[in-house]
């Protein structure tokens, strides 16, 4: 956008903003005409961003300015009648439309040929409490919300370390979202901290719609048919603060109530509060059943597959697990109508309002559990398998690697429904490397792992 500078005259000022903005259209862009100091002046904010107390005040002072006291040049007005903290003198009309839009409000004062912008801006905000996800039995209950001073400050509170940086950017021609990068500049990786910022100076976006999510697309292109995140997100402070302590960087983006964890691994994807808010054992016994059931999510209904299509595998001590009710449906047809009704029921209790989930869920359960077996469609071997995959998959804090995990087990089931122990061996082949070959932002392995 070409640079267009600030006139002396007051009524050429208003007259370019009101080209621009459509004041007379929207309701909530107010222009306030007031006389400070014998000179005409213009107020431009948006209703709803202002803290009405603070610029009342601000207003009551500026009556007081007498005419023959009025300053040379806006900063001299600043700084001896303006009385706040958050003071910026600006001279281009770029910068101070942004600082308009984003709840900033400007003083026009007829003479100065520049802008006098106070920062009294509030922003609508839920109060802070603990994450609905992330939750913690023993830690702090509190959590990110949607305005992104509130973050950086849960942050800071938690870490009074001087070398703790938070560079702000915008990104979006449209939406020009506030986006904060995080770190500690005498632990980060300074390699992958400048591969980080050159990414997010390339980025060439209208808007960040989906917040984080269309920043994460916009940072790391990904193979579609590689599924596991590349990305960490966090919802509790003290995670970040942790993960900026190990050299980390976080990235805050305005109206996103997460942070977004960079670079990070299989390891971290899995690891949650819980495991450092419980001494070593117990944290270590926490880890290891989380990577146990992860692990039989995806292989438990693959290998019960197979060893029904071979049963002659099976050890003698071991022959209970055979089916003995008659199979009316194909097992593996069994199961992918389980995996798609499990999802069904997802979506239906994301949708379903709070004083209708329980009786619901009963008529789910008793359906599903009960007239599906004895109705001929569904074995109560596969019921009891897929009931165990389908809270297994909860026990791991990342929902997109649940997903990630639903998909392979998918590719198992299939390959090893039309290839026998092949498909199984192959899948398995396809599972490990779609782990190995991924790779993070900073151009590291998927399983790196630092000590420190």
């Amino acid at each position: 956008m070409e640079k267009q500078t600030i006139s002396k005259e007051l009524k050429k000022n208003v007259m370019y903003l009101s080209n621009v903005l459509p004041v007379e259209q929207s309701f909530d862009i107010i222009q306030r005409n007031m006389v400070i100091g014998g000179r005409d002046s213009a107020f431009y904010f948006i209703d709803g961003f202002t803290k009405d107390e603070a610029m009342l005040k601000i207003m009551d002072s500026f009556f007081g300015v007498q005419a023959e006291d009025m300053p040379a040049d806006a900063t001299s007005f600043a700084e001896r009648y303006v009385p706040y903290v958050e003071v910026d003198i600006l001279g281009d009309f770029n910068d101070i439309l942004k600082n308009i839009l984003s709840g900033v409000t400007c003083v026009f004062i007829d003479g100065y040929e520049a802008c006098v912008a106070i920062d009294c801006r509030t922003y609508p905000a839920r109060s802070v409490e603990e994450p609905d996800k992330d939750k913690s039995l023993r830690g702090s209950r509190d959590g990110f919300v949607e305005t992104i001073v509130f973050n950086t400050a849960m942050m800071r509170r938690r870490i009074r370390d001087p070398h703790l940086v938070m560079e702000m950017t915008e990104i979006g021609k449209s939406s020009r979202t506030d986006v904060a990068v995080c770190y500690m500049s005498d632990r980060v990786d300074k390699d992958m901290l400048k591969t980080i910022q050159d990414k997010l100076a390339q980025i060439q976006v209208d808007d960040l719609r989906m917040n984080q999510q269309t920043l994460a697309e916009a940072l790391y292109k990904r193979n579609w048919y590689n599924p596991f995140p590349k990305f960490k997100f966090t919802e509790r402070p003290d995670t970040a603060a942790a993960c900026l302590l190990e050299g980390k960087v976080i990235i805050l983006v305005d109206n996103s109530p997460s942070a977004m964890v960079l670079p990070t691994s299989i390891f971290d994807m899995i690891e949650e509060a819980n495991d450092y808010y419980f001494p070593t054992l117990t944290s270590l016994y926490l880890k290891i059943s989380r990577a146990i059931i992860t692990f039989l999510t995806v292989f438990m209904t693959p290998v019960f597959l197979l060893f029904m299509q071979n049963p002659n595998w099976i050890p003698e001590m071991f022959k209970f697990v055979t089916i003995q009710d008659t199979v009316n449906i194909p097992l593996i047809f069994q199961i992918l109508i389980l995996e798609l009704a499990i999802d069904g029921l997802r979506l239906a209790a994301l949708n379903t309002p709070s004083m209708l989930s329980t009786p619901l869920s009963v008529i789910a359960g008793i359906v599903m559990g009960e007239f599906s077996v004895k109705s001929g469609w569904f074995n109560s071997e596969i019921m009891l398998y897929m009931a165990f995959v389908s809270v297994a998959n909860y026990t791991q804090p990342n929902f997109e690697l649940g997903y990630a995990l639903k998909f392979m087990r998918l590719l198992l089931l299939i390959l090893t429904a039309a290839f026998n122990w092949i498909g199984f061996v192959v899948g398995c082949i396809l599972v490990i490397l779609s782990v190995c070959v991924n790779r993070t932002l900073s151009g590291r392995s998927y399983l790196h792992v630092k000590l420190n």
